[in-house]
């Protein structure tokens, strides 16, 4: 293998998680790859928010800084696909595009995907008036008449948190059976004012290129102006699977057990952003990318180190 295409590091994904870690291993003078294949989670959405400082900046706009950012302390970035990976020693990435790369540590920061529910005209209002969650989409939709599709007995609070932003909500159970309601859940719905509607949703209605209702299998039809949705999140976590890295089941899916640092159960192994955990916002990804990519400087200045002594 050429030495053009052997790095200190090779990060696999090139969002706020990749992006923060090439940053701060740029800044620290490591020989740092991103493979990216341009498939940013919140491509959706035309506007982030809760991020200091950048509240309100689009998506791309964040990610074309970002890049720009670590362009200058020399990171190469290539838009590619890691195809195959293992591990005998170093890590040897394979690219969708043919060439093989070879890193001392590899980070995955490779996300998740939505899974929309299959209901008639969701996909295309999703990130616009049809939204997922109400810290990141509230306040743009605060007062609007809402509702909210349970497609699993979460659905009940995730209708709870939404009344803090609009009084006006209702639980469209959908695929959730009314009688698996706990008395809790009713005590509290009632609490907050949230009107409970059974039945299946068929349908979204819009005119003008907005959303105006949502009908459900019978006919009715509730006017709505915006509709909470929650996706089902898929991990990306192909690669961690292939390089034996150990992963614990939760309610959103199988991620990877990690240290606080972001390192695997495989050494030299790290995941940071959505590919280590369901609920990481944009800032709480860059965050997990920065200090998934200082404590590999740490690991790889001291291996070093050892090995000279």
């Amino acid at each position: 293998m050429t030495e053009n295409n052997a790095y200190e590091v090779v990060v696999v994904g090139g969002g706020a998680a990749g992006l923060s870690a090439a940053l701060v291993l740029g800044r620290s003078r490591r020989r740092t790859l991103v493979v990216d294949a341009g498939e940013p989670r919140n491509a959706p959405s035309a506007h982030m928010q809760g991020y200091l400082s950048r509240d309100g900046m689009s998506p791309a706009e964040f990610l074309a800084v970002g890049r720009e950012e670590v362009a200058r302390y020399g990171v190469e970035l290539v838009r590619d696909r890691v195809a195959d990976v293992s591990r005998e020693g170093d890590f040897t990435a394979v690219l969708a595009s043919g060439r093989t790369v070879r890193a001392r540590h590899l980070v995955v920061a490779t996300g998740l995907t939505d899974e929309l529910p299959p209901v008639p005209g969701l996909a295309e209002r999703f990130g616009r008036d049809v939204v997922h969650c109400p810290y990141c989409h509230g306040w743009e939709v605060r007062d609007l008449p809402t509702g909210v599709l349970a497609t699993s007995p979460l659905g009940v609070h995730q209708a709870l948190m939404v009344t803090q932003w609009s009084k006006d909500v209702r639980l469209f159970l959908h695929e959730v059976d009314e009688a698996g309601l706990t008395d809790q859940d009713r005590r509290r719905l009632a609490a907050a004012g949230v009107t409970v509607v059974p039945g299946e949703v068929a349908a979204l209605v819009t005119a003008d290129d907005r959303l105006t209702g949502v009908r459900l299998a019978d006919g009715t039809v509730h006017d709505r102006e915006v509709l909470y949705a929650a996706p089902c999140a898929v991990p990306r976590n192909d690669l961690l699977i292939r390089l034996g890295a150990e992963l614990r089941e939760t309610p959103f899916g199988s991620y990877p057990v990690i240290d606080e640092r972001g390192l695997t159960t495989v050494p030299g192994l790290w995941a940071a952003g959505n590919a280590s955990g369901f609920a990481e916002q944009v800032i709480n990804a860059a965050s997990r990318g920065y200090r998934a990519g200082a404590a590999i400087n740490g690991e790889l200045l001291m291996a070093d180190l050892d090995a000279a002594v």
